[in-house]
């Protein structure tokens, strides 16, 4: 993959993936990340870090949902996230990152959040989201 030319995407949420989500967040509350009241009952939570980047903890139930088999079990359970401009650009990055030789995991799709949404390997087989506000 050449580096001289980019994407364009820029780093905006990093992911957790959790089994229960009411010990999750009252975990992350205890490191002092604040989350909104009910958030215990939801399948996706996020809050906002210092200088903008989003923290989210979905369920792995919920991950499986639309996207079986993927969610591993112990570790490994971290994501990280990349807004691109809009859908066209999530697609186009896809295709280069694996036309490139990377893996693909899940090809871009209309996510039901409402988000274009696909995820690519890097080198070592670490996944990464792409996405891009519908």
């Amino acid at each position: 993959m050449s580096t001289s030319e980019t994407i364009g995407a820029e780093p905006d949420m990093i992911g957790i993936l959790v089994t229960d989500m009411a010990r999750s967040v009252a975990f992350y509350r205890l490191l002092g990340l604040s989350f909104p009241e009910g958030a215990e009952d939801s399948p996706h939570v996020e809050t906002t870090l210092r200088g903008g980047l989003r923290l989210a903890l979905d369920l792995q139930s919920t991950v499986e949902s639309f996207h079986p088999g993927v969610a591993p079990g112990g570790d490994g359970r971290v994501s990280l996230a990349f807004r691109l401009p809009d859908a066209g650009a999530v697609d186009a990055a896809w295709k280069r990152i694996t036309d490139a030789g990377c893996g693909s995991v899940l090809e871009p799709f209309d996510a039901p959040w409402g988000q274009r949404y696909a995820t690519v390997r890097d080198p070592d087989g670490t996944p990464l989201d792409l996405f891009a506000w519908s």
